[in-house]
């Protein structure tokens, strides 16, 4: 896909692990450059497609490359090479070089701190109420509508920021009772107070990407536990009232390109996890074998961790194909990733997932696909491809594009968002999915027949319809990026490279759908507002440029739906016409945070968006999302309650 947060974030290399002790000698700068040249030059300098520039590289800390390159998502590019090695690398991308660190400092300054926490006073019991948000999207059937808020439309316009809490790469909170949760990238997981951001909690080791599900089960001393995908391909169950481990699962993927990007579900016994990878971003280089990976839907006891069945999307036999320009042996077919949370359906034992691109131009059924799978067995009930031929992998659309890639090429159109199953008023059902390609799908449930296709945008490798969609009983609420068509615009201006060569025009929007027939209510182009990314660590491309691609995920309240844009800014819109309620720039002032950070920056909203749990509204800004474009070295969790209490 889009290299999620992209697994092309995830080039991005921000996972921190404890600094290695190896000297920086003279010989391991050498040994280091020549491995860099030989593995990775190629995507880095000059930077290709969503991959850092060398300059950005120069200024990161030497753990975070050798983490990236050891378990995370450029560990493919280290294969065969020793961990001395590994360092080496780190070792010459981060040794003092006055030109290359002044040219990064200059461009961007130095990430924003990531502060002290501030502990609760006290750590009252977890308690349940109405108008908890506590999953991914507040419901099984992935609607992320909130239906007792505690929040009436009438106060939106009184909304006021309330608390900001700083951290690296952070996600989606969720919140029961007084308590929220939220994981980030920076491997600290947090339990904070939801009123004022003070911190009950704190667990060191869990960089994570999904989103913390909490569940009421006696299998946790508390009676409350949480599932976290982490490094290393592994779930994690942990006591969400004390943070300690309940149990870990032993690794689910044997590929080293594999990581847990989709939120795990819970479903009465079982946990579904869904497995994605940076292969396509690997596979970019030469002297990478492309490519063998294939996404996964993995069940687990949800007592034990268990793996109970593993199901794969790619079910055509790998096998080799041609020999690259410097002669190096390729196969597949490979991709499927599941970047997204599956969507549960207990009345037909089914579980829905949407699939990633193909990695290579062998065909596949199992890429760009929604599927049904047996909640019991993991057997395939139906999967329907939308997408035929749409094989991708990084720096396809650069001069220096790799003899990996794959042809016919792909427009990297897969899905990213989790599919909603709606109930419409004559009781039937229609599984709806938001795809990159600007499409919105219908499909039947019982089968997965195509009901309807609606356009809300042009589309483009980081969407489209990106992190997810939204529904109340009515309308289905659908954003619409065209990224890379908005950053074609600041490329023109410019005068650099365009990333794509179609003139299709950007359509960055929010649109409300009939999912019964698939005709859109209303349409609204996100507005030309102010901006100002500070502290922008993102790609080269913007140098201080907005685009207001309408890309993060939704939330939805009664009458009225909360949807951000990569300019940095929230709105709340009528969910019957559209209007505009209430909005605010989150990058128009900087933050003294709960955790002791002055001044910090706000900047872009990407991703899974914001959450919306008795009376307040939760949203990170400054993420740095798939377009690597308005995020900082740090974000900041901003909590909204009206008039600020």
């Amino acid at each position: 896909m889009h290299c999620r947060a992209s697994i092309a974030g995830s080039i991005a290399i921000t996972l921190l692990v404890a600094t290695s002790a190896f000297t920086q000698t003279n010989s391991a700068v050498a040994s280091g450059e020549a491995l860099f040249n030989l593995r990775c030059k190629s995507c880095h300098e000059p930077a290709v497609d969503r991959a850092p520039t060398r300059t950005e590289l120069a200024v990161r800390a030497p753990a975070n490359i050798v983490q990236a390159l050891t378990n995370g998502a450029m560990a493919p590019m280290a294969n065969g090479i020793s961990p001395v090695e590994i360092q080496a690398v780190a070792t010459f991308l981060t040794t003092v070089q006055p030109a290359v660190v002044e040219e990064a400092n200059r461009r961007r300054p130095a990430p924003t701190p990531i502060g002290t926490d501030r502990l609760c006073a006290t750590h009252p019991p977890i308690k349940a109420r109405a108008g908890d948000w506590s999953t991914l999207a507040e419901s099984e059937s992935n609607d992320r509508f909130q239906r007792n808020p505690e929040l009436n439309v009438a106060d939106i316009a009184k909304l006021k920021l309330q608390w900001a809490f700083a951290m690296p790469g952070g996600g989606q909170s969720t919140v029961v009772g007084d308590w929220l949760f939220i994981t980030n990238r920076g491997a600290k997981f947090y339990a904070l107070d939801a009123k004022s951001g003070c911190v009950h909690w704190a667990i060191e080791d869990a960089g994570s990407r999904t989103t913390p599900m909490i569940v009421r089960t006696p299998m946790s001393p508390s009676g409350w536990a949480t599932f976290i995908g982490v490094t290393g391909r592994s779930v994690r169950a942990i006591d969400a009232q004390s943070g300690k481990d309940i149990w870990r699962s032993e690794p689910l993927d044997e590929h080293r390109s594999a990581v847990l990007t989709g939120t795990p579900v819970v479903a009465g016994d079982q946990l579904f996890v869904p497995l994605s990878s940076g292969e396509e971003g690997a596979a970019g280089q030469e002297t990478y074998a492309c490519c063998s990976f294939r996404g996964s839907l993995v069940a687990l006891d949800l007592k034990t961790g268990k793996i109970q069945w593993k199901t794969f999307t790619i079910t055509e036999p790998l096998r080799p194909t041609r020999k690259n320009a410097i002669g190096v042996q390729l196969q597949g077919p490979a991709g499927g990733a599941i970047w997204s949370a599956p969507t549960v359906d207990q009345k037909r034992g089914l579980v829905y997932v949407l699939t990633g691109d193909s990695y290579t131009d062998l065909p596949t059924k199992g890429a760009d696909a929604a599927m049904a799978i047996e909640m019991k067995t993991g057997n395939v009930r139906w999967s329907r491809q939308v997408t035929e031929n749409d094989n991708y992998v990084v720096a396809c659309k650069s001069p220096g594009r790799s003899s990996n890639c794959p042809l016919p090429e792909g427009p990297d159109f897969d899905f990213g968002a989790s599919p909603i199953l709606f109930e419409l008023k004559n009781g039937k059902q229609v599984l709806v999915a938001g795809q990159k390609s600007g499409l919105v799908y219908g499909f039947r449930p019982d089968d997965g027949k195509l009901l309807w296709t609606t356009r809300v945008g042009s589309g483009s490798m980081h969407g489209g319809i990106e992190w997810g969609i939204g529904a109340d009983d009515r309308y289905v609420f659908a954003p619409n990026a065209d990224t890379a068509l908005l950053v074609d615009e600041v490329r023109r201006k410019l005068g650099a490279q365009r990333i794509l060569i179609n003139d299709d025009p950007p359509r960055p929007s929010l649109s409300a759908i009939d999912p019964a027939t698939g005709k859109i209510a209303w349409q609204v182009p996100a507005p030309i507002a102010p901006c100002k990314y500070a502290g922008d660590r993102s790609s080269d491309l913007a140098l201080g440029e907005c685009v207001r691609a309408q890309s993060a995920a939704p939330a939805v309240i009664p009458g009225a739906v909360f949807s951000g844009t990569v300019d940095g800014w929230m709105r709340a819109y009528d969910s019957n016409t559209g209007k505009i309620l209430w909005e605010f720039n989150s990058t128009a002032q900087t933050y003294d945070t709960v955790n002791e950070v002055k001044n910090h920056p706000g900047g872009s909203i990407d991703g899974m968006g914001p959450t919306i749990a008795h009376g307040m509204l939760y949203f990170m800004s400054g993420f740095n999302g798939a377009a690597r474009v308005g995020g900082n070295g740090t974000n900041v969790l901003l909590a909204f309650a009206v008039e600020g209490k």
